[in-house]
């Protein structure tokens, strides 16, 4: 398996599977949406550059 050199597509990624395990699983944490939030614009400004 081949992982993409793209960081920005990396925790585009990852975002996109943790905000699907907490839909399906209901986990919660009190620093959650903070967590996801820098991870969003994280991978946002990534891409973005292109990196």
């Amino acid at each position: 398996m081949k992982l993409t050199k793209n960081l920005g597509m990396l925790l585009l990624a990852i975002w996109l599977i943790l905000t699907g395990l907490i839909a399906l699983t209901s986990f919660t944490f009190t620093g959650l949406p903070i967590v996801m939030g820098i991870l969003a614009i994280a991978a946002g400004i990534l891409i973005l550059i292109g990196r």
